[in-house]
Formats: C-alpha cells, sequence, structure tokens
C-alpha cells in the first residue's frame, strides 16, 4: 500500500482496486464499525468516523454502502467486536514491514500473518522492531485529470489550509499533512469540490530499500498475499517501487 512512486501507474492501480472491490468494501465495512464502536454513529461528532469515511469515498464507495454499514454497526444487536492490532516484520532483503489489521481473533490473524512472512522468506518481529523507520502523515491523493483546479492554485489551497508539503507528479498531486491536521485540511479541499483517489493517514519510510529482480518478485508475492488476508487493512513498507 505505501511506498515511493506508488502512482505511477493509475490505470492499472485502478483495475486491480476494481478486481478486488468486493473485498475492499468489507474490509472498509469492519472499519466503519470499529469507528462507530469507538465514537458513535455520527461523523460530526466523530472525527474518525470522518475520516474513513473519506477513505470510502476514495475507493468509490457508494454513499448507501456506507450509510447501511453505518446503521448496522450502531444497531442494538450488532455484537460484532473487532479491535486494531499493529503487526512489524521483514521482507526479502530487510525489507522493513508494518501490517495493519482489524480482527476479532488475535490468535487467528497472527498466525496468518506470520505464515505469509514466512512463506515469502521474511519474518514477523517484534512490536518496535521497524516503526522507528516510519513517519505517520495524512496522505491526500489527488489525480490531475479529474481536477480542473490549476498546480499553483491547488497547492496554496493545500498549504493555507495547513497541508505540510505538497508534491506534482505525472499523474497526480500528493499532499501530505501531520496527523493532527489531516481532517482539516481533507474538509477545505472537499468543500472547493476536490475528491480523492487516497485519503488517510498513512506509515511514510524516512529510509528506502531498492531490490533486486528476485528480491522484487518475492516482495510483490508478501505484500499480495498480506492483503489477501481478510484481516488485512494495510501494508506498508519501505521497498522503493
Amino acid at each position: 500500500m505505501s511506498g515511493h512512486s506508488k502512482w505511477h501507474n493509475i490505470q492499472a492501480k485502478k483495475g486491480k482496486a476494481d478486481a478486488a472491490r468486493g473485498k475492499i468494501f468489507t474490509k472498509l465495512g469492519r472499519e466503519l464499525l470499529i469507528a462507530v464502536k469507538q465514537g458513535g454513529p455520527d461523523p460530526f461528532g466523530n472525527s474518525k468516523l470522518k475520516d474513513v469515511i473519506a477513505k470510502c469515498k476514495a475507493a468509490n464507495m457508494p454513499n448507501d454502502t456506507i450509510n447501511n454499514a453505518i446503521k448496522k454497526a450502531s444497531g442494538e444487536g450488532n455484537q460484532a467486536n473487532y479491535e486494531e492490532v499493529i503487526y512489524e516484520g521483514y521482507g526479502p532483503n530487510g525489507v522493513a514491514v508494518i501490517v495493519n489489521a482489524n480482527t476479532d481473533n488475535r490468535n487467528r490473524t497472527a498466525s496468518d500473518v506470520r505464515h505469509v512472512f514466512d512463506k515469502a522468506g521474511g519474518n514477523l518481529g517484534t512490536s518496535g522492531c521497524v516503526s522507528y523507520m516510519f513517519n505517520k502523515k495524512g496522505v491526500i491523493v489527488i489525480e490531475k485529470a479529474l481536477t480542473t483546479m490549476d498546480e499553483e492554485e491547488l497547492m496554496m489551497l493545500a498549504l493555507d489550509a495547513g497541508a505540510e508539503d505538497f508534491n506534482s507528479s505525472e499523474e497526480v498531486y500528493e499532499i501530505t499533512t501531520e496527523p493532527s491536521d489531516f481532517t482539516s485540511v481533507r474538509e477545505k479541499l472537499e468543500e472547493a469540490g476536490l475528491t480523492f483517489l487516497e485519503a488517510e493517514v498513512q506509515m511514510i519510510p524516512t529510509t528506502t530499500v531498492v531490490l533486486d529482480e528476485a528480491a522484487q518478485e518475492k516482495m510483490e508475492r508478501l505484500i499480495e498475499r498480506l492483503e489477501d488476508l481478510d484481516d488485512v487493512m494495510d501494508v506498508y513498507h519501505n521497498w522503493e517501487e
């Protein structure tokens, strides 16, 4: 999910996302459930829920699906009890990997994640073993083809709203914020009519690792297998893709 040069081929990314949309929506539904359980069903009084809704919209989750998930999560009969768990480990050639999961069974999820690491030639580490190599940042990605706002205008809007950094690549604008400023910056951009390819708080690597072709294939398999696990929400790494 994370790494430099992430948006070099948007169409390929979209095709892959479309193919996995059902699974993505199921995972996002679980995030909505956790947010509602923690802070209630009203996004105006629950900033975490508001941010998860933005993440859902960036993934093209229909409003009806979002609203139904929130209603289901706030219903008295919903006894689902998920918690957020973070795993840290190493991929091929010592690539640092962080896995965010939402689970109702820690033992099952830990076993599944460990199995994937072992099979890919990596290993699951202890808490804190790689997180020091990442910074938590809000990331908002806007596809250039979907906005009429020019680069300078968008950059000034983002920076005035409190963004930390603004970068332009061939196909996208990427806006970075401190986690505490993420919600307010995203809301300012939404008010200006902008839509997002991605909008969430992520773990951004402070240094990156370059891999040879054989190690790249192993790393790709590790990421794909982790993302295929039902409980895994996000996979962050410091591989320079």
